[in-house]
């Protein structure tokens, strides 16, 4: 049983970190005690984004989409998961410990395995969508995985997606005035220029999207203002479609539960023909985080707005190889 955990352990890994994070900065690592067949998922401190994300907030979203990840490979090769959260009280990087098992000893999520083949299609897409709008049964289904995760998904009111614009734009004020935020940001993208870092991480030029000929649609740019003519220019959607993801709490757990379901939704979508992207602009800033939410709304706390649609393909972004995060002992 043992040996046959480790032989697929580093699968699971690869299909782990293929998950989204902010920046791409990757902030996980796995450890497999052979002793006892558990994989221990961990944040990692040396990715963490202290100006973005002070609380690692974000770095446990991406902690818990790899999480979700692991759980759909696990699935697709026919096992079974047991998860623990902060198993160590100890180590507050001790994110999750995940057992596998044989089939049968524990409820199975049998529809986990059908989206394997979305880990890998899965882009974040920062290209314009067209004006074509998504069907109200996509929309429910894409509810329906938030809710097997413990969270919610919620499609804005014409009114709360105009303020959730808004909020992008207001945030784009606030990062363009912060030297520390742009400093962050510009650690993790990828140019070329000498002195940047691995091209295994961070955020790719060719991952930036054409810039938009009128700024109406809550894409982030990555793009550098020296660069903006080098980049082509382009017409996006009239009206994004958005959805907000949130949990009624706001504690670590939750964080990694909202993961979780971020990624079920992104799989799903993947799935059922949308393209993606994701907006975290406005949540990294405290202020205007607490505005981002209907009043209305069950939804205590937004994790994450999403933009959905339909638009061209677009590139995988790179991921660091398995043997830099993963350590068997």
């Amino acid at each position: 049983m043992r040996d046959r955990v480790t032989e697929a352990v580093p699968a699971l890994v690869a299909a782990a970190v293929a998950a989204p994070s902010m920046h791409n900065a990757q902030p996980w690592r796995f450890v497999h005690h052979t002793d006892t067949g558990v994989l221990s998922l961990y944040g990692d401190p040396d990715r963490a984004l202290p100006v973005g994300d002070p609380e690692h907030r974000g770095m446990h979203l991406g902690c818990g989409g790899a999480l979700f990840n692991l759980r759909v490979a696990a699935a697709q090769q026919g096992w079974d998961v047991v998860t623990e959260m902060f198993p160590d009280r100890r180590d507050p990087w001790r994110l999750v410990d995940v057992t596998l098992e044989e089939p049968g000893t524990v409820p199975f999520d049998r529809g986990l395995a059908d989206l394997f083949p979305a880990v890998e299609a899965r882009r974040t897409n920062r290209s314009p969508f067209s004006d074509e709008q998504i069907p109200p049964e996509i929309f429910d289904e894409l509810c329906a995985a938030a809710l097997l995760e413990g969270a919610r998904l919620a499609v804005p009111s014409d009114w709360h997606a105009d303020d959730l614009v808004d909020l992008v734009h207001d945030a784009e004020l606030h990062e363009a005035a912060s030297d520390l935020m742009r400093a962050e940001i510009i650690a993790w993208t990828r140019t070329g220029r000498a002195g940047e870092g691995p091209e295994s991480e961070g955020v790719p030029s060719y991952a930036f999207g054409p810039r938009q000929h009128d700024v109406k649609v809550p894409v982030r740019d990555f793009g550098l203002p020296r660069d903006a003519r080098r980049r082509a220019t382009a017409t996006f959607e009239e009206r994004p479609q958005l959805a907000v993801l949130g949990t009624e709490t706001d504690d670590p757990a939750d964080w990694l539960r909202a993961g979780q379901a971020m990624e079920r939704i992104l799989l799903v979508a993947t799935r059922d023909g949308l393209a993606t992207s994701m907006m975290s602009q406005p949540l990294e800033w405290p202020e205007l985080r607490s505005m981002a939410r209907d009043p209305a709304s069950r939804m205590g706390f937004v994790h994450m707005v999403f933009r959905l649609g339909y638009g061209p393909p677009a590139a995988a972004t790179p991921r660091r190889p398995v043997t830099d995060v993963l350590t068997v002992v």
